[in-house]
């Protein structure tokens, strides 16, 4: 697919056609795991836009897979939103009394995630992502320095984002 990425960069029209068909295959195998059946087709075809879009951006010495694959999580992803904003917006709220219940019940999902991160890292992410601090006020508040504060974001971030998507 590699090549095929690399003639089409250069025009190549019946390079281009194959490595859509191609990526199209490989899309449908990478999002039937991930989404019903039904969207299946939409959110293949979103992909192919957004290849079709970034092209220009595809580097040929590098590998062609992941940097399909980091598209396709990314369309990935916005789908999900889509479909919970979706839902969201869906959900009829007649009674019309506010609740602190999505509040409370967001507030331990996230004490059972952090639960998975060391304290250093939680804790941080919690007073910079959550408590809205600055990254010094948050080396500060925690007695960490600016630059691991910044690394136990990273990391505890991808670890969060590890753990979701293995649920």
């Amino acid at each position: 697919m590699a090549q095929l990425m690399a003639l089409s960069q250069q025009g190549d029209q019946r390079a281009y056609t194959t490595l859509l068909e191609e990526c199209q295959k490989w899309l449908k195998r990478y999002y039937s795991r991930r989404i019903v059946p039904h969207h299946l087709d939409d959110l293949v075809q979103d992909t192919l836009l957004s290849l079709h879009r970034k092209r220009a951006s595809y580097d040929p010495t590098r590998p062609f897979l992941p940097w399909l694959a980091a598209i396709a999580r990314y369309r990935w992803v916005d789908h999900l939103r889509q479909i919970y904003k979706a839902a969201e917006d869906d959900f009829d709220d007649s009674f019309g009394v506010e609740s602190d219940e999505p509040a409370i019940s967001a507030r331990i999902s996230l004490g059972r995630l952090f639960s998975y991160l060391p304290p250093a890292q939680a804790e941080v992410i919690q007073l910079v992502k959550i408590d809205g601090l600055s990254i010094s006020e948050a080396a500060r508040a925690s007695g960490q320095s600016e630059s691991l504060v910044k690394v136990n974001i990273h990391r505890g971030l991808k670890k969060l984002s590890n753990t979701i998507e293995k649920a």
